[in-house]
């Protein structure tokens, strides 16, 4: 583990200006139960997709055609034993409590995560937000949210089920990816609501040789608003699909005859490392999180851009913060081996450079051999990861 201290801005830019693993999945996959809302004041909790002992509550939300069209709940996802039983006053199993959110194109699965914080003395829970995962089952447009901060709603919420309703006293938020930069912006606009903060390669600025570089944050403003539901591509991401669908389409496996198609499978090298179809350990529903991923649309990157500015000017966060990241970043163009060792896609660098921006007490930690998803890293780099957080939690909340 590479430990590396943030570097402080100086100037009112500054932080002080203000798996088990599931059973394989694929065509053949049965359908995928839609959370059904609650007939009564009773919350309505079911079996989960992951199976018994989870459970899935679904959480109404305001529509905002406005800001995510057509999404009109959030799925909060946490073992059977979690809550207390009802009508009585027993204390939860766990006194502390973990919010995990999610990354773009993606859902709550990794169960070996929930695994290491149960075992560290952390109740677990998961929050696919609205349009994702659980929650954009049969919606037209997943992941299309051109505000994130529409998504307080469902994290207050499911911050007042894990405090009120089911007795927690400290409660972290983990976040990945975009999921990262929810919980900073969270964080920074609700103090005290959360005791600390876990990053996992959070997405706080836009790789300078990707989207950004292709368009422009300007462009991407001026379409935002008049046409926010454009789809922006990666061309550099798009032409790596291509090359690997090409020099996979005759040989045998989930690319070849085997797959029944006859044209090649454009999945991302990212996938193609990590899920046991192409033989990868991890195995998720690409229903859920496909490859290639949901389309990234003009309101969604702008919202993510503003979002990433307030970051720059600095956020001020009272909680004390780890950030996690990998040692090393390749791009599309990286070979399986590199790909299955280093963050092909976001810059750690850039990781590093804009925690010095989050609030005072900010550590960064970086895994050498980590992923994008760290707790998907080949071990022992996910190991060595799960270790660092619960260790960081032990050093910081006692």
């Amino acid at each position: 583990m590479t430990e590396t201290a943030p570097t402080e801005p100086s100037g009112p830019t500054g932080p002080a200006a203000h798996a088990t693993h599931a059973e394989p999945t694929g065509s053949a996959s049965p359908p995928i139960p839609a959370t059904a809302p609650p007939a009564s004041s009773t919350p309505k909790v079911s079996t989960d997709i992951l199976g018994e002992p989870w459970v899935a509550r679904r959480i109404d939300v305001a529509l905002n055609e406005t800001a995510a069209p057509n999404a009109d709940h959030a799925v909060l996802v946490h073992q059977r034993g979690a809550a207390p039983a009802a009508g009585t006053q027993a204390a939860p199993r766990h006194e502390r409590a973990v919010l995990y959110l999610h990354g773009r194109n993606d859902y709550f699965f990794q169960t070996h995560l929930a695994d290491a914080f149960l075992q560290a003395g952390y109740e677990f829970y998961a929050l696919d937000l609205r349009t994702c995962g659980r929650a954009g089952i049969g919606h037209p447009s997943p992941h299309d949210v051109r505000d994130l901060r529409i998504h307080d709603e469902e994290i207050g919420e499911a911050l007042r089920i894990i405090r009120s309703e089911h007795g927690h006293g400290v409660v972290v938020l983990n976040g990945h990816s975009t999921g990262g930069l929810q919980a900073v912006i969270w964080a920074a606009d609700h103090p005290g609501t959360v005791e600390a903060l876990v990053l996992n390669s959070p997405w706080l600025q836009l790789n300078a040789s990707g989207l950004i570089r292709s368009y422009g944050s300007a462009y991407v403003d001026v379409l935002s608003r008049r046409s926010p539901e454009r789809i922006i591509d990666n061309p550099a991401e798009a032409k790596a699909r291509k090359r690997l669908a090409a020099e996979a389409a005759s040989a045998p496996g989930p690319d070849g005859a085997e797959a029944g198609g006859s044209e090649p499978v454009e999945a991302d090298l990212y996938v193609r490392v990590l899920h046991r179809r192409w033989g990868g350990e991890w195995d998720w529903d690409l229903r859920l999180k496909p490859s290639p991923a949901f389309p990234v649309r003009a309101g969604f990157l702008a919202g993510i851009r503003r979002l990433q500015r307030e970051v720059r000017h600095g956020l001020g966060i009272e909680a004390p913060v780890l950030v996690c990241c990998s040692t090393t970043s390749s791009g599309p163009e990286a070979s399986p081996e590199e790909a299955l060792h280093s963050d092909i896609v976001l810059s750690v660098d850039q990781i590093i450079k804009r925690a010095a921006f989050l609030g005072t007490d900010v550590t960064v930690r970086q895994i050498p051999g980590g992923v994008h998803d760290l707790a998907l890293s080949p071990s022992p780099a996910r190991e060595e990861y799960l270790a660092t957080v619960t260790d960081w939690l032990d050093e910081h909340l006692g």
